[in-house]
């Protein structure tokens, strides 16, 4: 990994994406620690330490993970890519639903341009919604519940609107700079950004551990994550391959074809991809159940639901709800991501075909039995990953916060996107190296 890195700093064009990519990640972890007007910084960070761990702040935990700590602080980058996330989950969900965005989508660029800005437009209202929620609780006094200071300094009206529409301007600057990334900087922008909040908290929460646990339980937490990454990279990097042939034929005065090639098929297709969106509809209902609270405590009966089921990640329901959120999820972006009928198609077109499979519709129930079958232990694994690490008891005792950080969510993330990366660093040198021989 370190040669491939060293391999790319030698390449002018590489050099200039990473270092790109790397001054938009400073850019955001600057905008993440930088307060939003009105907002008491102090009084917020005092609050933070106050109720870290408690039940009122892990409402929030894993999407302030996502956001590197960002959102209960009420920073500039406080609402992060979630909205962005969001709004990716429904309009993912319209190309099946709605004929438009299925139509749009076979399209090819053009018609993925066309949802993309969709969902921006999409994405920008939910940051209003959120955004406006955020302020409320906080204004309100419910965003740190067990906390005795007031978090916003101005809490008039034109003072929250300012809040809120600095927060907005930061999500819509957040989006921006994900999508910079991904077109002209190493990576996916979005999936970085969210491996930039998690891998900025570690070094804090690593020492919180060895603060309150001792060294022991901290060099056992180091020792399980080692081998948690093992077993993640050798699942990440399992495929089946399939054997792919292609017939000879003429063109021209040309033989072309007659090689042997296979088909990918990884055993987690979908990547960290359900995890996040499975995050981010589980987190939903507490936000709503949380801006709808009466001020004088009084909580109706599916707020306590929500309150008693949907928070905790040691509750069976929860545990339960969110394994199935993955799941499903995993299913949905596999069936939009690959389509075996397109690859079968494909395959038709160019003469090749799988041995002991006719092309066509054959080919396609082939490729759609074999994918069915490697996609469960995918979206098993996704599950164990997500949920395990925070059922067990003593790695649960170092602190939720720090139990998220290290837990499976976080290093699934951190391993699926560093990957991915790297596999993008190692393609583009590869294509620089065929070029060169080439010329």
């Amino acid at each position: 990994m370190l040669s491939a890195f060293v391999s790319a700093f030698r390449v002018p064009d590489l050099r200039r994406k990473i270092l790109f990519t790397l001054g938009l990640l400073g850019l955001y972890r600057l905008g993440a620690a930088l307060p939003s007007p009105g907002v008491d910084y102090p009084a917020v960070r005092r609050c933070v330490d106050l109720v870290s761990g408690g039940e009122s702040a892990g409402i929030y935990q894993l999407i302030d993970l996502f956001s590197g700590g960002a959102m209960l602080q009420l920073s500039v980058f406080a609402i992060g890519v979630v909205p962005f996330i969001t709004a990716s989950i429904i309009t993912q969900l319209l190309t099946v639903v709605i004929p438009r965005f299925e139509e749009l989508r076979k399209q090819g660029h053009s018609g993925q341009a066309t949802i993309a800005q969709y969902t921006r437009y999409l994405a920008m209202a939910l940051a209003v919604l959120q955004a406006s929620a955020l302020v409320a609780l906080a204004a309100r006094g419910q965003l740190l519940r067990g906390c005795p200071e007031d978090i916003l300094a101005d809490t008039s009206l034109v003072g929250m609107a300012v809040a809120v529409l600095v927060m907005v301007a930061g999500a819509a600057l957040v989006m921006w700079i994900g999508e910079l990334i991904t077109d002209r900087g190493i990576g996916n922008g979005m999936s970085l950004l969210i491996f930039t909040g998690i891998a900025a908290r570690i070094p804090s929460q690593g020492k919180a551990i060895l603060d309150s646990q001792g060294g022991l339980v901290c060099t056992a937490v180091c020792v399980a994550l080692v081998l948690l990454l093992v077993a993640m990279i050798f699942v990440e990097l399992g495929q089946r391959r399939i054997p792919v042939q292609y017939a000879k034929r003429v063109v021209g005065r040309k033989l072309y074809g007659g090689s042997s090639t296979y088909l990918p098929l990884k055993v987690n297709q979908a990547g960290v991809i359900p995890v996040i969106f499975a995050s981010s509809l589980l987190y939903l209902p507490n936000l709503l159940a949380q801006f709808t609270r009466n001020g004088d405590g009084a909580t109706a009966r599916w707020q306590d639901f929500i309150q008693k089921y949907l928070v905790s990640p040691t509750n069976p329901v929860y545990v339960v709800t969110y394994c199935t959120l993955i799941v499903f999820f995993t299913y949905f972006y596999v069936a939009i991501t690959f389509d075996p009928r397109e690859r079968a198609d494909e395959m038709k077109k160019f003469g090749g075909f799988i041995p002991g499979y006719r092309p066509g519709k054959p080919t396609a129930d082939y490729l759609n039995h074999v994918l069915v079958r490697v996609t469960l232990p995918g979206c098993l694994y996704l599950g164990a990953v997500a949920v395990l690490p925070g059922l067990i008891p003593q790695f649960g005792s170092a602190g939720s916060a720090q139990s998220l950080i290290f837990g499976g969510t976080s290093v699934l993330i951190v391993v699926s996107v560093g990957l991915d990366t790297l596999k993008q660093v190692e393609g583009q040198l590869m294509n620089r190296n065929y070029t060169g021989f080439l010329r």
